[in-house]
């Protein structure tokens, strides 16, 4: 009996996929000296994270990746730290 993936299966590995496809990406634009290799990069990137997103809502709406809102007052204490390290 072959094996065979689930739906959740193949969206999660998409997912991670694409987690990896931005890491990458994002490598790449801080390390290359080609101007228009980067923006080129940057259009991709901006295209992943696109699929990203995507991938997210579906298993986020099917109960695959449920999440929750952060507190408040998590929220502005992040923001806060965020703002402090700003030069």
């Amino acid at each position: 009996m072959p094996n065979t993936m689930t739906e959740q299966d193949i969206i999660t590995d998409l997912l991670t996929s694409e987690k990896h496809h931005t890491n990458t990406i994002n490598t790449f634009i801080t390390e290359s000296t080609c101007a228009n290799l980067r923006q080129n990069l940057k259009t991709i990137l901006t295209e992943e994270h696109s699929i990203h997103e995507n991938l997210y809502t579906v298993m986020n709406q099917k109960g695959w990746y449920p999440t929750s809102d952060a507190p408040a007052q998590e929220v502005q204490k992040t923001k806060d730290r965020f703002n402090s390290l700003q030069l």
